[in-house]
């Protein structure tokens, strides 16, 4: 049972980590807690799903989704963040929320408000090992998950793209005055961080069997505390809070069996670290 929660725990985290990397990363480059990150999860899974629907092939939903959550969060910072970015950042903020908000209601609008059910064939079956079983969808979050963070630290460490967004993540002014372009860095983050959230809301889609226009709300909230939790705009700090959080929510409710919120464990673990650790797990004063 043990080892069978362990697993559960592993790949909850993993969708945790696909939905924080976005938020963490832009963070790191703009300072900027982007809320409506959560809706573009969404958008994600909702693409996800119209697609499988019209084509049929899971892969090619996958893939989709991933590219119009990617569209979707340049635009995002292209027209909305970018005119913000010489004002206070409690104002790009206030527009994140709202936008959030504005996109929860126009899937109410153009998709209805009801569940719609995302059954999707995969293709690659269940293991099991005796009495311990990983089933195909939780075998699919964790391969994508390990493709989606073995790219991203090939990309960051490997290429020139890779090193100019590190550089902008540390000093974005300095990193200017030897010639980086700092928009176009912070449109690949952007393009990177929503396709990555793309991905994490089909995959849930597809865990739960269900995609609906609220499904972003709890999402939103718990990857700001795991961002917080692992460090802002720490990268590895945020995959290991993710991580974190998905085992302490099977541990206190899958096995211990404590009458808890399983949500508030998040928030709670945050609390624990910052008054012990102010700057999280793997963060920097």
């Amino acid at each position: 049972m043990l080892l069978q929660q362990l697993a559960n725990g592993i790949a909850m985290g993993s969708v945790y980590a696909l939905v924080s990397l976005g938020l963490t990363m832009v963070y790191g480059i703009l300072r900027i807690l982007h809320v409506a990150h959560a809706g573009v999860y969404t958008l994600g899974a909702y693409i996800g799903l119209f697609s499988f629907r019209l084509v049929g092939d899971f892969w090619v939903s996958l893939l989709i989704g991933m590219a119009g959550s990617a569209v979707a969060g340049y635009l995002i910072e292209r027209f909305l963040y970018s005119p913000l970015l010489h004002l206070p950042r409690i104002a790009p903020l206030i527009v994140s929320i709202g936008l959030f908000i504005a996109l929860e209601e126009a899937f109410r609008i153009v998709a209805g408000p009801h569940t719609l059910t995302y059954n999707a064939r995969i293709g690659i079956g269940d293991l099991s090992i005796g009495s311990f079983r990983l089933t195909e969808t939780q075998i699919l979050i964790l391969f994508v998950t390990f493709a989606a963070l073995i790219f991203l630290w090939a990309f960051l460490t490997k290429t020139r793209t890779g090193l100019a967004m590190r550089a902008c993540a540390q000093d974005a002014e300095t990193a200017s005055s030897f010639g980086v372009n700092v928009k176009a860095i912070i449109a690949v983050n952007f393009l990177f961080g929503s396709a990555m959230a793309g991905a994490a809301g089909v995959l849930i889609g597809v865990y739960d069997n269900q995609v609906w226009p609220t499904m972003g709300a709890i999402p939103a909230y718990k990857a700001l505390a795991i961002v917080v939790l692992g460090g802002l705009g720490n990268i590895p700090g945020t995959v290991l809070a993710a991580i974190g959080v998905g085992l302490a929510e099977t541990f206190f409710i899958g096995i211990l069996a404590i009458p808890f919120p399983r949500d508030a464990v998040a928030f709670i673990a945050m609390i624990l670290v910052l008054m012990f650790k102010p700057y999280g797990l793997l963060g920097k004063a």
